[in-house]
């Protein structure tokens, strides 16, 4: 399935085009799948509990979110739950522990959860305390404002209130380089764009993978054309679990060896935009900053 260039926005068109040109350009054999027995060890005390407690986002659609029945389904919890069936056999489930972009990282070190997959970007402030996995996708930011708002820059939100999800990344972007936007700081998804709907903010800063979700599902509401702040996303564990961290890396790198990111997004996501949203969890496309 191709994205159709009129339903996406010319930033993350021009961002797919250099990761489809970069693709082309090279001719990359795809890794073998990992064999189990190619699988570090199991840490004693993942291995003793018999069970793995992750955190995932539930309000963050295609990673992580509820389904009618409200049990948390998506991308990213598919994960979880992979990891644990190359931990414990096919018929493993992790335990999905439901958490924010506050706190997630105190439920790592509160020793409530064994491990965040959940949406989490890479930055030398949060690796101070918590030990990042190899990046696994990669995204830009964007802003969504109302069909009918002109804005189309950072520049012209100055003055004007934007919603970000505590603890986001884009929070110390626009603190540095638009300190005249206000900022209305909230828990997930649901509540920024209720915002933005209800006219309490102008703006909703996010990674530009949740907001393309957002606008295929919404019609009232568009994607700014400026994109910014590209960066990568990671898997995390406490401190000094070496072996877990190892664990995991190898979990990552057999689950896109085996084609499985690309199954889930065809589950969780599949609309116009497929390809595009692809290309953000294929690290050999992730353009230089």
């Amino acid at each position: 399935m191709t994205a159709d260039p009129k339903t996406v926005s010319p930033p993350i068109r021009r961002l797919a085009c250099a990761a489809l040109a970069l693709a082309a350009a090279a001719l990359v054999l795809p890794a073998a799948p990992a064999a189990a027995q190619d699988m570090p060890p199991l840490p004693a005390a993942i291995a003793d509990a018999g069970e793995i407690r992750v955190g995932t986002k539930c309000d963050y659609p295609p990673e992580g979110y509820l389904d009618n029945s409200g049990t948390p389904i998506g991308v990213e919890v598919s994960m979880a739950h992979q990891i644990a069936k190359y931990a414990f056999g096919e018929d493993a489930e992790a335990e999905i522990v439901c958490v924010t972009g506050s706190n997630r990282i105190p439920a790592l070190l509160g020793n409530k959860i064994d491990l965040i997959i959940a949406t989490m970007g890479i930055n030398a402030e949060r690796e101070e305390v918590v030990d990042f996995t190899n990046p696994y996708a990669w995204s830009s930011s964007g802003v969504v404002v109302k069909a009918d708002n002109p804005a189309d820059t950072l520049a012209e939100l100055e003055g004007s209130t934007v919603a970000f999800i505590k603890g986001a990344w884009q929070i110390p972007y626009f603190e540095e380089n638009y300190p005249d936007v206000k900022m209305l700081l909230l828990d997930g998804v649901s509540d920024s764009l209720q915002a933005l709907m209800q006219d309490r903010v102008v703006g909703y800063a996010h990674d530009t993978p949740v907001l393309m979700s957002l606008v295929a599902n919404n019609p009232r509401i568009r994607l700014m054309d400026e994109s910014y702040k590209i960066g990568t996303r990671g898997a995390a564990v406490r401190p000094g679990e070496t072996e877990w961290l190892d664990y995991v890396n190898a979990s990552l790198d057999r689950m896109a060896a085996e084609g499985l990111f690309k199954t889930w997004f065809e589950e969780y996501a599949d609309d116009e935009n497929l390809d595009v949203k692809l290309a953000f969890w294929d690290m050999s496309k992730k353009p230089a900053e």
